[in-house]
């Protein structure tokens, strides 16, 4: 956890993002690092736990982390946990909790709160359009002999 923080401190020293720092854990050993990057790459999506999956998958060479642990600043956000889920991590440590963050103005409350919603509800809307070809590729995928299932 410590590591998690230092990472933290550092982007905010370095204003390369906000102030969170992420590691995930295998066999006890560190094998990926990230910082929130959101402001140095205009990416809204590289939070500190995103990054540190990013980095522990190319170190593994692989797209799953079973068997790994993330230890984070504070705790993550919606996207940040669905991405946990996809990459199977097994267990998530973190400091400080969500309402420390949106004290400081990192308020994700209403994204776990419309997520709770029926999308027709939600403040973003979500909108179907079906058309003829819409599971073209989902039947394509399905019938793919070699495909890599994840």
């Amino acid at each position: 956890m410590s590591e998690a923080i230092r990472l933290a401190l550092d982007s905010v020293a370095e204003g390369n993002g906000g102030p969170f720092g992420a590691v995930v854990v295998k066999d006890g050993r560190i094998i990926g690092r990230g910082t929130n990057s959101v402001t140095r790459y205009n990416d809204p999506t590289a939070h500190a736990e995103i990054m540190a999956i990013r980095d522990a998958c190319r170190q593994l060479g692989e797209y799953h982390l079973t068997g790994c642990e993330l230890y984070v600043s504070c705790m993550p956000c919606p996207m940040c946990l669905s991405a946990s889920y996809w990459a199977h991590i097994e267990r998530i440590y973190y400091a400080a909790r969500a309402e420390d963050a949106a004290a400081v103005g990192f308020d994700d409350v209403l994204i776990a709160e419309e997520l709770c919603l029926p999308p027709v509800q939600r403040h973003l809307p979500l909108v179907h359009l079906p058309v003829d070809d819409a599971l073209a590729p989902l039947q394509c995928w399905n019938e793919k002999a070699d495909k890599i299932p994840y």
